[in-house]
């Protein structure tokens, strides 16, 4: 009885995780993942060759990637030419969450110049906490 009342309970836990406005969707909850469309970067590319790149892994249905979108859109746009932003959709190419190790969306990974991870967020990152993190990284 005890471990049926704790599965349960961690059932109920990882649906509202789903739910929170800023918590992280879990990948494990997404039913028939596939590829169907193509991105910005190829997916061997990334992180991008030679430059700062912060990789956003979410989706387009996820409520707090939603959030997200407006940001990594603008920031794109702000550090053309200085660092890489890219979106990869991971219920459209499942591939990517395997292969960045993706348990919960969104989450942005930071590499440097040579492709090293230097830095890992699960859930929600503000437009702010971007700007820090690329700013740690050398990029203005």
């Amino acid at each position: 009885m005890r471990r049926a009342s704790l599965i349960a309970a961690l059932s109920t836990l990882a649906a509202l995780a789903v739910l929170m406005p800023y918590g992280p969707c879990f990948l494990s909850e997404i039913p028939g993942l596939r590829f169907s469309e193509p991105y910005a970067h190829a997916a061997d590319e990334v992180p991008v060759k030679g430059m700062v790149t912060m990789l956003d892994l979410g989706a387009g249905a996820c409520i707090p990637c939603k959030m997200m979108a407006p940001i990594v859109e603008k920031l794109e746009k702000v550090y053309e030419g200085k660092a890489a932003v890219v979106f990869i959709d991971v219920w459209k190419d499942p591939a990517q969450a395997r292969k960045f190790g993706i348990r919960a969306i969104p989450t942005q990974i930071f590499f440097d110049v040579e492709g090293k991870e230097i830095y890992r967020h699960v859930g929600f990152m503000s437009e702010k906490a971007i700007v820090t993190q690329l700013k740690k990284m050398g990029v203005d």
